[in-house]
Order: C-alpha cells, then sequence, then structure tokens
C-alpha cells in the first residue's frame, strides 16, 4: 500500500492560489490525473491544481519533468492508459515531481511560474473527458446496510443478508461501453417492467417508471495484466488498485426486478456516470482506515481474501454525498439525498480486486470497479432512492416530492477525505441529468 511522504505534509501550500482554499477540492497534496479536451479540439492529459490544470504535454515541452519523473509523464501524453500500465511507481514519481514544481518558495517555483501560460489551463475553460476508454467495467455489492435495508435485521440485529455475501465480494460484469464523464446526459431507458415494485405480474414495454441513481466509489485498475489463469493473490492486491473516482450506478428498477433471473442486465447498463479525476492511491494514504469490523456471529473471512496488512489499513475514511437538482431548479434549490461513509463497507478494494481474478479472469490496466452502493447504518445514509423511499417520498425545497427520479432531475455526488493533521481532498463531481426516454413506438 502506499505510504506517506513529503507530498501529504500539511504545510505544503502552493504558487496557484486556488489549489489553498480551505474548501478546495484538489489541494497540492491531491493532485488527481484526468483528461480534457481543449476549444481547438485537442485531446491532453493532466492534472488537477486548485481550479487549474497541469497540462502535461505542454510541461513536458518547458522541460519541467525530467528525471525518474520523465518517463512517466511521456507515458500519460494523450492518453493515461500508459500511465495506468506503469502503474503506482510511474504515478509516484510524476507526482513527487509535481508536487515540487508547484510548491510555493520551492527551488522550482520561479521556472515553472515562468512557464504558468503555457503549463496551467482553467478546468472552466475545458471539456473533461474518461481518463482513458474503460476496458471493462464491473460492480460489486458489499455494503450489508444496502443488501438489508428492505429485509431487516436478525436475531442479532445485524442485516439480513443472502448467505454468500458475507463469504465474498459480489459483484457483476457491467457494460463498459456505457461508462460516462460527469456532466453526459443519461436517457431514462425502455424496457420491459411490471406495475408490481417487486416484480410481478404480466410485463409491459415502455419508459422505466422507476429510475434511481447509486452513490457508489469507483476503482480504476493499473499495472500489468496478470496472465490467464494466474489469480491475483491479496497481498499483492493492493497494488493493482490506481486510483479511486466517484460513481453513479444508474439503476432502472422495473427492468431490474423484471428480469434479475440471470442477475442485473439491461437495467444497470443504460449508463454508469463516473468523475472525471482519478484520484491517486498515494494521495488517498493519510485516510486509510481498517477494514469493516465484522460482527461477531459473522463466518470468518476466507484465508484466500484475509491479510493483516488489508485488514489494518485496507478501509477507506472518504465522506460522500448525493445531492438532487429538480428540473428547473437552481443549485440553491438542490436536496441532499445521503450523506454516508465509505468506511462502511464490508470488503475492501483489495478484497475485490482479490475476488475477481481469484477463478484466474485477467485484469489490468483501464479496468474500472464499482464498489456498489455505498450505505450506512442510518435511512440518512441510504444510497439509492430504493432504500431512501422505505418510509415515503423524499420532500424537496422547492416542494416537489420524489420516489423515483424524474425527468430533468439531475443527481450530483461528491465525496471528501479528511482526517486530522492533514489536508483534505475530493474528488470534484460525478453529474448525470435524467432526459425522457425514447418514443417506445417509434
Amino acid at each position: 500500500m502506499p505510504s506517506l511522504n513529503p507530498t501529504h505534509d500539511p504545510a505544503r501550500r502552493s504558487w496557484v492560489a486556488s489549489a489553498n482554499h480551505s474548501e478546495a477540492d484538489f489541494p497540492i497534496q491531491n493532485l488527481p490525473f484526468g483528461r480534457f479536451r481543449r476549444r481547438d479540439g485537442e485531446v491532453r492529459t493532466g492534472v488537477a491544481i486548485g481550479d487549474r490544470i497541469v497540462d502535461l504535454a505542454a510541461a513536458l515541452a518547458a522541460g519541467l519533468l525530467d528525471g525518474a519523473a520523465r518517463a512517466p509523464a511521456e507515458a500519460a501524453v494523450g492518453d493515461l492508459r500508459g500511465l495506468l500500465e506503469l502503474g503506482n511507481a510511474g504515478a509516484s514519481a510524476l507526482r513527487a515531481r509535481l508536487s515540487a514544481l508547484l510548491l510555493a518558495g520551492g527551488p522550482d517555483q520561479a521556472a515553472a511560474g515562468a512557464a504558468a501560460d503555457r503549463i496551467l489551463v482553467a478546468q472552466a475553460e475545458v471539456e473533461m473527458i474518461l481518463p482513458t476508454t474503460v476496458r471493462q467495467f464491473s460492480d460489486m455489492c458489499v455494503s450489508t446496510f444496502h443488501i438489508g435495508r428492505l429485509s431487516g435485521n436478525d436475531d442479532r440485529g445485524q442485516p439480513i443478508c443472502p448467505p454468500v455475501f458475507r463469504t465474498l465480494p459480489v459483484g457483476y460484469d457491467g457494460r463498459a461501453t456505457s461508462v460516462v464523464v460527469s456532466g453526459t446526459p443519461v436517457r431514462r431507458p425502455n424496457g420491459l417492467w411490471t406495475e408490481q415494485v417487486g416484480g410481478t405480474g404480466d410485463p409491459r414495454f415502455g419508459p422505466e417508471p422507476r429510475q434511481d441513481y447509486e452513490l457508489e466509489m469507483g476503482a480504476w485498475l493499473g499495472g500489468p495484466d496478470n496472465p490467464l489463469g494466474e489469480p491475483t493473490r491479496i497481498a499483492a492486491a493492493a497494488d493493482r488498485l490506481f486510483g479511486l473516482c466517484l460513481l453513479n450506478d444508474w439503476s432502472a428498477r422495473g427492468i431490474q426486478f423484471w428480469e434479475n433471473m440471470l442477475g442485473p442486465f439491461l437495467g444497470k447498463s443504460l449508463a454508469t456516470t463516473v468523475s472525471p479525476w482519478i484520484v491517486t492511491m498515494e494521495a488517498l494514504a493519510p485516510f486509510r482506515a481498517a477494514a469493516f469490523q465484522r460482527p461477531a456471529g459473522d463466518p470468518p473471512v476466507p484465508a484466500h481474501l484475509l491479510s493483516d496488512a488489508d485488514q489494518r489499513d485496507g478501509g477507506l475514511d472518504i465522506a460522500l454525498e448525493a445531492r438532487l437538482r429538480p428540473h428547473g431548479a437552481a443549485g440553491k434549490q438542490d436536496a441532499v439525498i445521503c450523506r454516508t461513509n465509505f468506511r462502511h463497507m464490508y470488503w475492501t478494494f483489495a478484497q475485490m480486486v482479490t475476488h475477481h481474478s481469484s477463478n484466474g479472469c485477467s485484469l489490468g490496466p483501464g479496468d474500472l470497479i464499482g464498489s456498489g452502493t455505498c450505505s450506512g447504518p442510518a435511512l440518512a445514509e441510504a444510497a439509492c432512492l430504493l432504500e431512501a423511499n422505505v418510509e415515503g417520498p423524499l420532500s424537496l425545497p422547492n416542494g416537489d416530492t420524489r420516489l423515483w427520479l424524474a425527468d430533468g432531475d439531475t443527481v450530483i455526488l461528491r465525496g471528501r477525505a479528511s482526517r486530522d493533521g492533514y489536508v483534505p481532498i475530493g474528488f470534484g463531481e460525478a453529474t448525470g441529468r435524467l432526459m425522457p426516454a425514447p418514443d417506445p413506438a417509434a
């Protein structure tokens, strides 16, 4: 697992002033990687600092990314797949050099500042795109509170979950081509569904009546592929994790409930929205936490998923939030519909990677793994409407109510990692607006 180093020093400040604001998602301690399109249409890669982006190609041309940072910077130009292939060591070397370049009062400030007009781009002036083409998307389900919200508690007071849930991180293979970057409109799908919420009765075809969101985290994998037939062991799994993003697993509940004989399919593949920045595992090192404490009476962690290091530091303390902006409403009318924390996840990302490849399945750079719905124990921590509406519809600031998403609604996900003694870091936003379904008769 990445360890603490000088880039995490809370005393570090950047000569890019916007990075030093207390609420900034991208202080110098963060430095996430992303890909963007300039107004002239050219695609570039860069690193977020405050409200600016360091253009990696421009920084290379200016001679600012030298030494150990040069090779990973060259690998990252144009598409981040090359940097993902190099893995955490390459990202760490590049991140260290960028931290030095952006450091206020550092020995490189004069040279970097003189090139600022060439290497810095305003985030507001570019279009963010996916960091790279998603090679494969798999989604897990690792919150007992999400599964148990509709099932109640057992005689131990613990959420009732299928027996398999506490023996392995349950997941399914999703649709890579449906992963879209924040800001991309999402169209309500047509499909077969029934009037009964549980998926019984005669089906009809038409616009999904129970459109939902799911607040999740996504993990981008890096490093070389594990050869087909050779699993990734738990001791090596943490090094396969390159970085995290926010993820909205849009869920068509009517379609999902009717088709569910073999698991999720069209009810889940309509769209998956991700935030555009990959926050590296190194940047998240200060916010490591112990793995979820398994309640007494739960089965032990299977040996192939058990590591002392992962149990000690495999969790992450990341506060998560979902907001809903009704159609036609201004930002001040956003309703907070969930506040939760990633530390509630029953399984760690390293365990998800290990289980995913335990049959010899090959994983590699450009693969994206969703955590599943990040619900916590309280109803206010219900990270989807399926859970939140068990006590009736949500009331919104503009007077509207919601059991399910309405056309024109915008869902906004945010995340922030913080801990005493360290500078908090964020992820930006994963935002999507729900558009009407196409005419099913057309």
